[in-house]
């Protein structure tokens, strides 16, 4: 929260005033402060790959809460918009990226806010138009297809972790959102994915709109997974024939393409026409490394294994650059950028090499910025590589409502010294903590609703719990 003081001379007449605004502002600082103290992060192990072992207490929490006071701004009657590059304005992508982070923080006052302020702005077709003005005015028609896929999954992470009973039903909107996808941004008869509701399909895509692992919760929840399936199966289809058809070096996808992967001539607006692997191209490792972590998808395993090729041919994360020709020839070599490297260190997550998954997470740590699109990213990405942008459809996924939890919560997670297990019945359990190698290091009975682990003599490292026969992912900091 900023606070900013100018010095003011109290006219007698006017003391209540500001005595009335004093207090104003001490009940909108408390009230803030609440709503940051209810952030939370599950720190969830993925079914599939490796995540880093590195990440301090509190960088996920941090990088959440600096990015909320830079760029979260309230409008009237709840609402919530993302301030974009120009300060003033917002877009659609930034709204929903803005739902995906305040989801998976369990910041339900700006999710919520950010919902109502996309809803405000829908077109005909019911997605929201893509530039807006302040709080008021539509300065950019139609839809951008990303924002609604990040939406429409924020949706069901909704509904899953608060329920939706209360004024927003979560469900509701979710289903109908992604029916509003599938009528408008999927081309009919081709599963190509268009880049928005009024242009687009097989002459003009967007590969790093593509998100399989999206695609596939979309089938679930909605009971559609023909349907569903076929478009993650298409969008794999153009990535790669992208990559064969201009010779491309390693995973280095074209920004825009056609879906027989030759070059869309509709985006001469574009950056080098849509030809590089730049500032849209960038977030399609993130997009593969997720349907990897949740589903273990093989086509993804092989386009994050391009990945990991190129960051170990470039010489390491910290040899990543901005933008690069699908050749592979940087664009530019005089800075870095979050939005690169973070991508590609999700994508690492794919690697068993403990190290260099790591190493990812350093770097991309290391890269902050100012700018909207770079610190977004670089906290979906620190979202990613800790485990809180998890599976919201798998069975052992926590409500913080309490309808579908697991008997038991674990946490912190990674943790530096003492690990919490509390559980919601009381009743005798053994709990047995193993090394990576399967070395028994801690073996514990408990009768009661809370056990506190002493992990402060251990290395950092994976290790492994075992409750009552179950096996989970202890990371140690």
């Amino acid at each position: 929260m900023r606070i900013y003081w100018e010095r003011i001379k109290i006219i007698p007449n006017m003391k209540n005033y500001y005595i009335l605004t004093f207090f104003t502002y001490l009940l909108f600082s408390f009230t803030a402060n609440a709503q940051i103290a209810a952030v939370s992060f599950e720190n969830a192990d993925y079914q599939f790959g490796t995540q880093p072992t590195n990440i301090s207490t509190n960088d996920i929490y941090d990088v959440y809460v600096s990015w909320r006071n830079t760029f979260a701004e309230p409008c009237n009657n709840g609402r919530y918009r993302i301030k974009f590059d120009t300060s003033s304005q917002s877009v659609s992508e930034g709204i929903a990226y803005g739902m995906l982070l305040s989801v998976y923080a369990n910041d339900k006052e700006l999710f919520d806010g950010l919902w109502l302020y996309y809803q405000d702005f829908v077109n005909a077709n019911g997605v929201m138009n893509w530039k807006i003005e302040g709080c008021t005015t539509v300065i950019g028609n139609n839809g951008a297809t990303d924002a609604e896929l990040d939406a429409a999954y924020a949706l069901i992470v909704a509904d899953k972790k608060w329920e939706s009973t209360g004024a927003i039903n979560y469900e509701s909107d979710a289903l109908s959102l992604i029916s509003i996808i599938k009528t408008h941004e999927v081309e009919n008869g081709t599963n190509v994915l268009k880049p928005g509701d009024a242009w687009g399909g097989s002459n003009t895509t967007n590969p790093s709109y593509f998100a399989p692992g999206y695609f596939r919760a979309f089938g679930v929840y909605s009971n559609d997974t023909a349907f569903w399936n076929a478009v993650a199966t298409t969008s794999y289809a153009i990535l790669n024939a992208n990559l064969s058809q201009n010779n491309a070096s390693y995973n280095l996808v074209s920004d825009w393409s056609k879906a027989d992967g030759t070059y869309s001539n509709e985006v001469s607006w574009a950056y080098d026409q849509g030809r590089s692997y730049y500032y849209d191209a960038a977030r399609t490792p993130w997009r593969m490394a997720i349907d990897y972590v949740w589903y273990g998808d093989t086509q993804a395993a092989a386009y994050n294994q391009l990945c990991i090729d190129f960051v170990n041919a470039q010489g390491g994360f910290n040899e990543i650059y901005p933008g690069y020709s699908q050749a592979g020839v940087a664009i530019n070599t005089g800075y870095k950028d979050a939005t690169f490297t973070g991508a590609y260190s999700s994508a690492a997550m794919t690697s068993i090499n403990q190290s260099f998954v790591n190493n990812g997470y350093s770097e991309l740590k290391n890269q902050p910025t100012a700018a909207y699109f770079g610190a977004t990213l670089r906290a979906i990405y620190m979202f990613a590589l800790s485990g809180n942008m998890y599976n919201a459809l798998e069975e052992n996924t926590l409500s913080v409502n309490g309808t579908v939890q697991n008997e038991f919560k674990i946490f912190p997670n990674p943790v530096l010294d003492y690990l919490n297990v509390s559980f919601k019945t009381s009743k005798a359990r053994v709990i047995t903590l193993y090394s990576i190698n399967g070395q028994q290091l801690i073996l514990k009975t408990v009768n009661a609703l809370e056990a506190k682990l002493d992990l402060s003599e251990f290395n950092s490292g994976i290790y492994f719990m075992n409750i009552d026969g179950e096996s989970y992912k202890i990371i140690k900091s």
